[in-house]
């Protein structure tokens, strides 16, 4: 043989036979044609060798990928999705005045996030956590929040129509003082009464809008009231209470606190997922509505998508979905034992105690570089 092809691990299939000779790096056979790769142990051995094939074997992967990659483009993408709705929100809510469809269109790109969440909830999920970076904050914010509210709605088998007009909603709940959002961004120093003010009355400044736009539902327009008041009278801009607040939009409310605590912003770091859990439903040590707490803490986890862990055996990964309990989530190692990136991610079952969870990681302290399609697949390509 005079050529040889360096292949990626990832080419090779736990269980499968191999469909080549594979070499080392000195041309030595390692594993014949035919060979089946039965323990991850095996393969993991595998991860720390430079893997090469002749140059016919080469030929078919190549043909063979190419082939995948033309199928695979077809596939619907829930990370495409969420990003292609994320440009759209942001061009209909700064010019949402001018806009003669305003309802229509947001209501498209609320049915475009919900494909997204039936595509796979975990990626549009991890998408709060992990795709901070791709968009402005103040308008991914009212995305990520249709999101949560989305998938917390389904869990309480809420219907299509009434869980549409709730995403609806959240992603037009700040159109009252988007620009103001923007500026509070940059800032460091205390805001002023006035600005103060002006945040107590978004709420308000919002359903104002809207309803000029021709948005006159009014279960759409009190969802968007709504959304800062609290139980205890202590919420904005009308101080409702008890009985005066419907539940939807107390999980509008509950999505918008949990997105922003999760959030990185230029003023402060982000919440860890458990903390932020905490924070919200126990925000100045007063536990708000249980039975939400309880719908919330089911659908998100302990460790939701996108969480950051370190495992028992000091690998260090990313949780892509749930596992058997809320402590024992499918997590996809990324950082060996010794602190070496492994060669691609490997799946990771917490319930054993090797691969249990020690702790969660803040993204510095995972100082990960991954893109979400090598975590989930061809549902998460740009």
């Amino acid at each position: 043989m005079v050529d040889h092809y360096r292949i990626n691990i990832a080419d090779i299939v736990i269980g499968e036979p191999l469909p080549w000779d594979v070499y080392d790096e000195s041309k030595r056979l390692l594993l014949g044609k035919g060979h089946v790769i039965a323990t991850e142990r095996q393969f993991d051995e595998l991860t720390e060798r430079a893997l090469f094939i002749d140059s016919s074997a080469a030929a078919g992967l190549a043909n063979r990928k190419c082939e995948n990659h033309s199928a695979k483009q077809a596939l619907p993408s829930a990370l495409r999705l969420l990003n292609s709705a994320n440009k759209r929100l942001e061009r209909l809510l700064y010019n949402l005045t001018n806009d003669q469809d305003a309802r229509g269109k947001v209501l498209d790109i609320a049915r475009s996030i919900a494909e997204a969440v039936d595509i796979n909830p975990d990626i549009a999920l991890g998408c709060v956590l992990l795709n901070q970076q791709a968009h402005r904050y103040t308008i991914r914010h009212c995305l990520d929040t249709a999101v949560l509210t989305a998938i917390v709605a389904r869990g309480m088998k809420k219907g299509d129509d009434e869980t549409l007009v709730m995403m609806a909603a959240a992603l037009t709940m700040n159109v009252g003082m988007l620009r103001q959002h923007d500026e509070l961004q940059e800032r460091s120093e205390p805001l002023s009464d006035r600005e103060l003010e002006n945040i107590r009355q978004h709420p308000q400044q919002a359903a104002n809008i809207l309803l000029q736009c021709g948005i006159d539902d009014p279960t759409w327009l009190s969802y968007v009231l709504l959304h800062h008041e609290n139980d205890d009278g202590s919420g904005y801009p009308l101080g409702k209470g008890v009985g005066e607040i419907s539940t939807n939009a107390k999980i509008i409310a509950l999505a918008d606190r949990y997105c922003a605590a999760v959030s990185n912003r230029r003023y402060r770091k982000p919440l860890l997922p458990q903390s932020a859990l905490r924070d919200v439903f126990l925000g100045a040590g007063k536990p708000r509505d249980p039975t939400l707490a309880a719908y919330f803490i089911r659908e998100i986890g302990n460790y939701p998508p996108g969480t950051f862990v370190r495992l028992q055996n000091g690998e260090i990964g990313v949780v892509t979905r749930k596992g058997k309990s809320a402590t024992t989530p499918v997590v996809h190692a990324l950082i060996g034992p010794r602190g070496a990136p492994l060669a691609f991610p490997i799946q990771r079952d917490t319930g054993k105690d090797l691969y249990a969870i020690r702790e969660p990681l803040s993204g510095e302290q995972g100082a990960l570089r991954f893109s979400l399609q090598q975590l989930w697949g061809d549902e998460a390509a740009l």
